[in-house]
């Protein structure tokens, strides 16, 4: 943990020293993008941009000529922290947790382009004596993208709070074992591993509810009121303030991604069933992607919810007043919360 820490202040202080240092400069535009993305349903807007090459087309729209762009799969809101501080990426995407903890560390360097989709998380379990979270116990493991950082962390420890009080929202947090989706879902179907349980998302979170011995015991819509930002959409201010054009660009392809999906189900759906090697039948896909709850949209929702949370448990130092604070000015006019 510690080599961790100092891993990530370095990458924070690399980060800070660079916006300074370019801050008012006025250089030429990127020739090159590099993106990351992670394993799901969640991620499928960036999918369509990969595979579609959106990004590429609407640089040379802008006048960018041709514009390279490279993508990269991580697991976990750690794995892409660190991949945008060490500046291997220029865009990352997370839960809205990891945002919020880059946002704040980062005193404003780090924000959010967009949301990406709206989705509730499921906490699924195989243990049939747990009916409720109350009923974990020490011989259970949870498994969830990354321990205390991710989304489906701070999710676990608002339902704690809820249940246990706000003092023991961390009261779950020793059965948290950090594991990438697939290989998580792998685990608990299989009953063969100590992972009892998993927070996670599309399709994930569908797939294992196909087994008669899976169920689920915690829905995020449930627990925060109603429909939430579940994915980001994330860069600095640094590339945000000298590429303007093609900060302007990406922005274009993810809006004409979701516009993509919102109108072409069943493409999309192929689309993610062909990139992802995913075993999972088409039909399946499309009746996930189709979900009510599920919502592909830039709008960001209760971000202020999740930072006041953070902020009350002392893992974030400074509390946003406002959701705007987290991301730039071109979602500012969406009716975000």
């Amino acid at each position: 943990m510690r080599v961790a820490t100092a891993r990530f202040i370095l990458g924070l202080s690399a980060l800070i020293s660079g916006f300074i240092a370019t801050a008012g400069s006025a250089a030429a535009e990127v020739k090159e993008v590099r993106l990351a993305k992670q394993y799901g349903l969640g991620y499928l807007p960036l999918i369509i941009m990969e595979e579609q090459r959106l990004i590429e087309k609407n640089a040379k729209a802008a006048g960018l000529g041709d514009v390279k762009v490279t993508w990269a799969t991580l697991g976990g809101g750690s794995a892409m922290n660190d991949a945008l501080l060490s500046g291997s990426v220029d865009y990352i995407s997370s839960g809205v947790a990891p945002l919020v903890v880059l946002w704040d560390k980062s005193k404003g360097a780090v924000k959010g382009v967009s949301a990406l989709i709206s989705t509730p998380n499921y906490l699924n379990t195989n243990n049939p004596a747990v009916k409720s979270i109350r009923d974990f116990s020490d011989k259970d493991r949870i498994a969830l993208p990354s321990v205390k950082v991710s989304i489906q962390a701070v999710i676990l420890q608002m339902a704690a709070a809820k249940e246990f009080g706000p003092e023991n929202f961390a009261r779950l947090d020793k059965l948290t074992v950090t594991m990438k989706h697939p290989d998580a879902m792998a685990a608990l179907l299989s009953n063969k591993s100590e992972i009892t349980g998993h927070l996670t998302s599309p399709p994930f979170m569908f797939q294992e509810l196909d087994d008669k011995r899976i169920r689920t015991v915690l829905n995020s819509y449930d627990l925060l009121g109603g429909p939430h930002t579940f994915n980001v959409f994330t860069t600095t201010k640094v590339f945000h303030d000298n590429n303007p054009k093609t900060y302007a660009a990406v922005f274009a392809a993810l809006e004409e991604a979701i516009a993509y999906i919102n109108k072409n189900k069943r493409a999309a759906a192929e689309i993610y069933q062909k990139a992802s090697k995913t075993k999972e039948s088409l039909e399946d896909l499309i009746r996930e992607v189709n979900q009510p709850t599920l919502s592909y949209t830039t709008t960001p929702l209760k971000i202020t919810k999740f930072a006041g949370f953070m902020y009350q448990t002392g893992t974030i130092r400074n509390n946003p007043k406002d959701w705007k604070e987290l991301f730039f000015s071109n979602v500012h006019a969406k009716k975000g919360s």
